[in-house]
């Protein structure tokens, strides 16, 4: 798509926004309620728009866009409502009234993904529609059936035109230096880069949901049967194209051996990958084995014996495989996992106390404690990561805000305006006293007092 076409469409986009925000947010969540029931209506043949089984899609992509719907519900009229500020209010403003106001960005654009084509850009389209901005979605190449059949969705529950538009597959780079209010990316880390150095031409603000090497904890005590079956189901899921799936397997020594036993009869049968991607995975799994891991399976991928330097543990290849990473004690797995640039998510399996210690301390946007992946689609949980994985949120209350900026509206009320006077009227004496009183220690504050009179 041309970058004047791409233009264009961003300043009718902003402009059509602008009327839905004004709408308030009663109308815009009656259009978000009315495709919620056309989700739980039309569930089939939204699952028909992606290449997978009907069950799969279904419980990973409609169950959860159609939660999200509903979380927006319950939760939009409390996040987004005018905050009035009733209470702390310094001395020295007095007579000033304070209030914070949600507003909605303007027009955002979301470069979805191809692994989760309707859930994840589905949801953070929903969130954006619900905070009163217009929007733009790109999809991934091969993806844009399912924005398609949300958007006739969209249009069939009210939603006027020009509010949500579906973009060409290839218009990511254009889109992303054409001067949107914010860009929602989720994708792999090279990609956030491209797009990051493309939005800063037009100081454009981006949230970037970046790619994950996640690490697993077990710690003593752990049921490995669980594990295991954990493990190949992370492995299982989405043939191995999902961003938060088990990579680095943090496991003590003397148990690494039982936990490979248990794994190997359980791993899916071999997936099928794109080619470059399983010919990357080939290249590191000989270079580990050079360096004295061995390869006990190879299609789902297990190394056993890994060490966290090895590359295949620094990088986000897009397969599925996992790492077994012998350890000597909780500290040395916590050590070992912040080697890797990357943090999205993390599990750990043991005894809930130890486990809720150790997830407390792991470095990961989302930890699983004796499960994974799957409870990080609860609608209400903020989702993101850090380092190599990206910034900023989607999904939860905290994704629902970021669709917005704060602002601030203080009113005076009265005749108090000391400040008009000069500096508050007063000499420097007088204003240290001032600071003392209000914020120092007891005695401080009885001394200031005293010098006051």
């Amino acid at each position: 798509m041309h970058e004047l076409v791409i233009g264009a469409t961003v300043e009718g986009v902003r402009e059509a926004g602008r009327h839905w925000a004004a709408q308030g947010l009663a109308a815009r969540l009656k259009v978000i309620a009315a495709v919620r029931r056309m989700i739980a209506r039309e569930a089939a043949g939204l699952a028909a728009t992606i290449p997978r089984p009907a069950a799969d899609t279904l419980a990973a992509e409609v169950l959860p866009l159609a939660a999200a719907a509903l979380f927006l519900l319950r939760a939009a009229p409390g996040l987004l409502r005018q905050r009035r500020l009733r209470r702390g209010r310094p001395l020295w403003l007095m007579g000033v009234r304070q209030e914070v106001r949600r507003e909605p960005r303007g027009a955002v654009l979301i470069l979805g993904p191809g692994n989760y084509p309707l859930f994840l850009p589905g949801v953070q389209a929903l969130q954006a529609l619900a905070a009163g901005n217009g929007v733009c979605v790109k999809p991934a190449p091969g993806a844009s059936a399912p924005m398609l059949a949300l958007a006739k969705l969209l249009e069939r529950a009210g939603l006027p035109d020009g509010v949500f538009r579906v973009l060409d597959e290839e218009a990511g780079p254009a889109a992303a230096r054409a001067g949107f209010d914010f860009v929602i990316l989720t994708g792999g880390a090279e990609t956030g880069l491209r797009v990051m150095r493309a939005a800063a031409e037009t100081l454009t603000p981006t949230a970037m949901e970046l790619s994950g090497v996640d690490g697993v904890f077990v710690l003593p005590g752990a049921d490995l049967a669980l594990v295991a079956a954990c493990l190949a189901y992370g492995l299982r899921l989405n043939g191995g194209a999902t961003c938060i799936a088990p990579r680095r397997v943090f496991v003590p020594e003397g148990m690494a051996a039982d936990l490979l036993a248990l794994l190997l009869p359980r791993l899916p049968p071999p997936a099928l990958t794109p080619a470059p991607i399983a010919a990357r995975l080939a290249v590191l799994l000989q270079e580990a084995e050079a360096q004295g891991a061995r390869v006990a399976a190879r299609n789902p991928a297990v190394l056993a014996g890994a060490r966290p330097e090895m590359r295949l543990l620094q990088e986000d290849v897009f397969a599925p495989w996992l790492a077994l990473v012998p350890v000597a004690d909780t500290e040395a797995a916590l050590t070992a996992a912040d080697a890797c640039p990357f943090a999205l998510g993390a599990s750990v399996f043991g005894p809930a106390d130890a486990a809720r210690k150790v997830a407390i301390r792991v470095r990961a946007g989302s930890v699983c404690i004796n499960d994974l992946i799957v409870p990080t689609a609860d609608p209400r949980l903020p989702f993101g990561g850090r380092g190599r994985s990206g910034f900023g949120v989607t999904r939860g209350a905290e994704g629902l805000l970021d669709m917005t900026v704060p602002k601030a509206i203080s009113t005076r009320t009265g005749h108090f305006r000391p400040h008009l006077d000069g500096t508050l009227g007063v000499d420097s004496g007088k204003l240290l006293a001032m600071v003392r009183l209000l914020h120092g220690r007891w005695g401080d504050r009885w001394a200031a007092l005293r010098s006051l009179r």
